[in-house]
């Protein structure tokens, strides 16, 4: 006798798998959608418009008048304060970016171990961090003001060098706390049994420090590194309320370039935005072999 066996009937639809991972789809699509309009409409549009407006002869008040590529990046590049602006602005991010990061991983590491007085500075030294830049702007101009300030006559804002050294010490009281954080969650994650390896090895604690510490908080240096150089590179609200560029332009950063052509008299928003992409295009420069170099590092 012959049995046959009968294949069984075929559900109607897909594969539960098949629907699982529909489902799946349409959750991802449905969370990443609102993320992607907001970068689209509040980034991507924004550098197109920058980049039309690049291109062409474009006013504040007469607004679009037509093409006129390449003219407003030969007009950029020949302004009488571009390269000192581009001189300064550099010069302010290697300062900036040495000192700040250097005294936060200090503070960092002073902090890193628990006692009586821990909660204490770290609070007094994250309080500023609370404080806006504009805000924390002012409070130093009424400070090195010769009139009503702390240091009665001292003129710290009255040559290039005060100048540049008393913006880079706002800066530093108002960001190391920020970066003290940062880098303390990366020391705070380095397990105790590596410390204590090192230890058993006869290392001190500058060897720990440089063949330890300073490896395994590289991915939180890296971080600092790139926000640093990235906000001093964007540098305006401080040079903007201290020092209006001065004295003698000596102290204009291209951001501040920026504005000038916008909207202190020039009136040339075509300008503007031709500055605007070359500081853009030198920011990803910059970044891209901050990354580079970082990852061929870790390799």
């Amino acid at each position: 006798m012959t049995t046959i066996l009968s294949a069984p009937p075929a559900r109607p639809g897909a594969p539960p798998h098949t629907r699982r991972r529909r489902r799946r789809e349409i959750h991802g699509w449905a969370y990443a959608t609102p993320s992607a309009l907001l970068v689209g409409v509040f980034f991507v549009v924004p550098v197109l418009l920058v980049v039309r407006m690049s291109l062409s002869d474009w006013g504040l008040f007469a607004g679009d008048r037509g093409w006129n590529a390449p003219e407003n990046f030969t007009d950029a590049v020949d302004d009488r304060l571009f390269w000192p602006a581009v001189g300064f602005t550099v010069k302010y991010t290697l300062v900036t970016t040495v000192i700040l990061l250097g005294l936060a991983l200090g503070l960092a590491l002073v902090v890193q171990e628990s006692n009586r007085w821990t909660g204490f500075l770290r609070t007094s030294i994250l309080v500023p961090s609370a404080l806006g830049l504009a805000s924390a702007s002012l409070l130093f101009y009424a400070l090195y003001s010769p009139q009503s300030g702390l240091f009665g006559e001292v003129s710290f804002l009255g040559t290039p060098t005060r100048a540049l050294w008393s913006t880079v010490a706002l800066i530093v009281w108002r960001f190391a706390g920020f970066y003290m954080v940062l880098l303390l969650v990366g020391l705070q994650a380095i397990p105790g049994e590596v410390y204590e390896a090192a230890r058993l090895d006869g290392a001190n604690r500058l060897q720990t420090f440089r063949h330890v510490t300073l490896p395994l908080i590289r991915p939180s240096l890296a971080l600092c590194t790139i926000l640093c150089v990235t906000g001093s590179m964007l540098a305006f609200d401080q040079f903007y309320i201290l020092t209006k560029g001065g004295p003698d332009n000596s102290t204009i950063t291209v951001v501040q370039l920026i504005y000038n052509a916008a909207f202190a008299g020039r009136n040339n928003l075509g300008l503007a935005a031709a500055l605007s992409i070359i500081l853009l295009g030198a920011l990803l420069v910059l970044n891209l072999a901050q990354f580079r170099w970082l990852r061929s590092k870790e390799d």
